[in-house]
């Protein structure tokens, strides 16, 4: 299982701008597989710039997929709401398709009370060592992982973090928003492929493109998995901490971002902005 935290410091980069991808392997894009905080959003919301360019994707025929660690109970109304084929919940725990309310269970979970006992037991057990973390507002609302505010919490003590997880038989996690206790083997990457064999078994991995900004995107970026991936330039924060980099970045940041990759993957379809 890859690691979120083992990169060394100085790592290099490779990482190209997205002027630099070729029209061709935008025009074969018909998925849009991307994270939400920081990456969709701006300062924290969402723009009416964001609403536009996401309606501008489905009338050209290009959907979008958010695959977020956002809580079960959050992105239940989102995928109901937004103009996208549906989203992911949890960092690859729970699918909601758009037309549907009920969640999807990507990550099996035989007893759901004791599978939340374990992982407060967990959240305790790091407490010890870290008193100053505080649970996650939305963490009741979640099903199959469980969140503090990652807060000031510099990298050191994030990597520590991951290994105490680890010992404890947990993975861990984390974005700009949150640190993440979570099963093993649960990520973005494995959800989203789970997601396409399973229920969105149109698209090949040609026709996605993986969009992120944090260190809980990286499965998104191992183009083992997916060739075509795009950060948007706030992943720079990060990117030398990260094993697996996207192949591109924006020149924006956050939402910009996001709607400068629409921009993109609209002109290559010679499809006007309305």
């Amino acid at each position: 299982m890859s690691r979120h935290l083992s990169v060394p410091a100085g790592g290099s980069t490779n990482l190209r701008p997205l002027s630099e991808i070729s029209s061709t392997c935008l025009s074969n894009i018909r998925l849009v597989a991307t994270d939400m905080d920081g990456t969709l959003t701006k300062r924290g919301k969402f723009t009416a710039t964001l609403l536009q360019a996401l309606e501008d994707l489905a009338a050209s025929g290009i959907q979008v997929l958010i695959v977020t660690g956002r809580s079960a109970g959050w992105v239940s109304g989102l995928s109901s709401l937004m103009p996208i084929a549906g989203a992911m919940a949890e960092n690859g725990g729970l699918f909601f398709p758009s037309k549907n309310q009920k969640p999807l269970t990507l990550t099996p979970i035989p007893d759901l009370a004791e599978h939340r006992q374990h992982l407060a037991t967990a959240f305790k057990q790091l407490q010890t060592k870290f008193p100053q973390i505080q649970e996650s507002a939305d963490n009741c609302f979640r099903i199959t992982d469980w969140t503090f505010d990652v807060a000031a919490l510099s990298f050191s003590e994030l990597q520590t973090l991951d290994n105490l997880c680890q010992q404890m038989g947990w993975g861990f996690t984390y974005s700009n928003v949150q640190c993440h206790i979570k099963p093993q083997g649960q990520d973005k990457a494995l959800g989203l492929l789970q997601v396409l064999r399973e229920y969105l078994l149109e698209y090949s991995p040609e026709q996605i493109v993986t969009v992120g900004d944090s260190p809980n995107d990286e499965s998104l970026f191992n183009q083992s998995y997916f060739p075509v991936s795009v950060g948007v330039a706030n992943v720079l924060e990060y990117v030398n901490k990260l094993q697996y980099q996207p192949a591109y970045v924006t020149t924006s940041a956050e939402g910009e971002g996001f709607c400068e990759l629409s921009s993109y993957l609209l002109k290559s379809l010679e499809i006007p902005r309305s």
